[in-house]
């Protein structure tokens, strides 16, 4: 996970690679407190999901309610997906 949220930030440098394993780290934890069960790191929806947090949460001040509002929308999301949890039909308020 690590190379395609470099990849998403446009690093290549290592410089930076013990605070992004905290944000990638953090992004999981965030998406399990909301109901995200299943975080599988090869699923295209959960890739997204981690790098915008990380996005959010890196070097983009200038776009943070923009990156926010489009990593809750996603949060939201799977949380609601059965695909994505356990909650067998139960949807989060």
């Amino acid at each position: 996970m690590l190379t395609k949220v470099k990849m998403a930030l446009r690093l290549t440098a290592n410089t930076f690679d013990a605070e992004l394993n905290d944000l990638i780290a953090a992004a999981y934890i965030d998406l399990n407190i909301a109901g995200v069960e299943n975080v599988e790191e090869a699923d295209p929806l959960i890739i997204r999901a981690v790098c915008t947090y990380c996005r959010m949460n890196f070097g983009s001040p200038g776009n943070y309610e923009q990156l926010r509002a489009s990593y809750d929308s996603l949060k939201t999301r799977l949380a609601f997906s059965q695909d994505y949890n356990s909650l067998n039909g139960y949807k989060p308020c």
